[in-house]
């Protein structure tokens, strides 16, 4: 996994070098963006980390940046900042899955604990997505037969229900059960099962 950055916005030069100079100060890798738009025409899915993203900018917002990320597949978590602080802003951006949302002046620790928390979210949350993507990828490999299978193992069907619903032999069934197995990853049906479970979660498969 990279380094993770913490990536701030703010189109004010003054704070933006005051935060990067803090953060900096306790170790974390810091990139600073003068606008929304200059962060998302550089954004990378990739890189790790998290953004503190100040609200209110010329161009793009960092409201409208928000809701441009969470079109996304996946995207670091944020904090918000606002030298305003009105609460309908604070209020949107919480619902739309940010951090925190912190009212200039705010405290450095109040900004470092938040930052912190959101880099071990953001690791959490691309180890899940690591996890569920892999499951993905076995799944993708299973024919359509061996898909029928696998739902009907899931279900708890003996081979030879499967193989009398299925219209084929016994023995074909367990060829696709044992290939399923092994493409799954799997060696027993309970953990078959809670992979089929994750798979469903995410609505992979319904």
């Amino acid at each position: 996994m990279n380094t993770a950055i913490v990536s701030v916005i703010d189109d004010e030069p003054d704070i933006r070098d005051a935060l990067g100079m803090l953060l900096r100060s306790v170790g974390h890798d810091v990139k600073t963006y003068e606008s929304a738009q200059a962060y998302w025409d550089n954004f990378d899915p990739g890189i790790s980390g998290c953004l503190v993203l100040d609200v209110r900018m010329p161009g793009l917002s960092g409201i409208e940046l928000q809701t441009r990320l969470n079109d996304l597949e996946y995207h670091p978590p944020i904090i918000m900042i606002s030298g305003h602080g009105e609460i309908p802003m604070a209020v949107s951006a919480i619902k739309d899955g940010a951090i925190d949302f912190l009212q200039k002046p705010f405290s450095d620790q109040l900004l470092l604990d938040r930052v912190q928390q959101a880099i071990q979210k953001d690791e959490e949350q691309r180890t899940k997505l690591k996890a569920i993507n892999e499951i993905k990828n076995s799944y993708e490999k299973l024919t359509a037969r061996e898909r029928e299978v696998m739902e009907a193992i899931t279900q708890g069907k003996l081979n030879k229900v499967i193989a009398y619903e299925l219209d084929v032999s016994t023995r074909t069934v367990e060829i696709h059960r044992a290939r399923v197995m092994e493409k799954m990853g799997v060696r027993s049906v309970s953990s078959l099962t809670r992979k089929v479970a994750v798979l469903e979660e995410n609505n992979i498969i319904t």
